[in-house]
């Protein structure tokens, strides 16, 4: 398609969720970047406006950049299914399911993909029990948000309840997930093609949202510098694992690979970050294609289901 075919577009950007701020970072790197490719695209951030407004504002396709609830989660993919408006990324379904870390280790597991041991949380759970069976450290998180909002690395067992403490304030359904060492990696999507993997060097203990977002010290390697064939299992996998939860267009799968050589994988994201830090960017320039061209391919896929 030619940009004209697209018709006026939609960036939705912002939005309602803990991750507004990235949001909106995402959102504006890739207006500018549709408009550089003579996209007629204009910013629409759903805490301001109304829904109903895409439609009575004349709009074609809408590409997601709302992260986290409201955005990620399968709501906004509900009422573009609704009201027949072709968006980025997975359906209401897949999104749903990425977004709740618990049920896609369900998924996972009955896929046979593996996944860090875990267990549910709850303010009545034997913290101290939970943490004899799983083992030191671990990381405590809200099932049901993102960019590591609300997550903690417990080192000690007598924290665990804390710890489950800060991330219930995000979320009532709390994971404590087992801590595998190892290197940390990417698989981005495009289409029905994993990217080049990103391997992340953290500075401290976690890669979490100061690491992920603004931290100058956390290091990045694309190519990740892995053996061939090392690389080609771990992306032929973690396609199976983007697949197994019904994604689509495009998304990223982040794992763990242990010394070993085993891998683990953790989550699925079906809107990621497209900010200046952000590694589906960073996957696709290693594959030869340019921020225009990865954002014009990423609107060709958009749908309804």
């Amino acid at each position: 398609m030619t940009a004209h075919d697209f018709g006026k577009v939609a960036v939705l950007l912002g939005g309602r969720s803990a991750e507004r701020e990235i949001s909106l970072q995402s959102g504006e790197a890739v207006l500018a970047a549709l408009r550089r490719s003579g996209v007629d695209a204009h910013p629409f951030d759903p805490a301001d406006q109304g829904l109903e407004m895409l439609l009575q504002q004349g709009f074609k396709r809408a590409f997601i950049t709302l992260h986290g609830r409201f955005g990620e989660d399968g709501t906004i993919q509900g009422v573009l299914e609704w009201i027949r408006l072709p968006y980025t990324g997975s359906g209401v379904m897949a999104s749903a399911l990425a977004m709740d870390k618990w049920r896609t280790k369900l998924i996972w597991q009955a896929a046979g993909i593996l996944s860090p041991r875990y267990a549910l949380l709850q303010a009545d759970s034997d913290f101290s029990a939970i943490a004899d069976t799983l083992g030191l450290p671990l990381i405590v998180k809200p099932a049901r948000e993102g960019s590591t909002i609300g997550l903690s690395k417990v080192f000690d067992g007598k924290d665990l309840e804390a710890a489950y403490h800060l991330a219930a304030q995000h979320d009532s359904l709390v994971l404590a997930e087992e801590f595998i060492a190892g290197q940390e990696l990417t698989v981005a999507v495009l289409g029905d093609m994993p990217l080049p993997l990103v391997r992340i060097e953290i500075a401290g203990d976690l890669y979490d949202y100061e690491a992920k977002y603004f931290s100058n010290e956390t290091r990045y390697f694309c190519p990740s510098g892995l053996p061939g064939d090392v690389e080609e299992a771990i992306q032929k996998q973690a396609l199976q694992a983007y697949r197994v939860l019904g994604c689509r267009g495009w998304g990223r799968v982040d794992l763990i690979l242990t010394p070993s050589g085993q891998f683990y994988f953790l989550e699925a994201n079906t809107s990621p970050g497209m900010t200046g830090h952000s590694l589906v960017p960073m996957a696709a320039k290693a594959a030869g294609i340019s921020f225009e061209e990865l954002v014009v391919k990423i609107l060709d896929l958009a749908h309804v289901e």
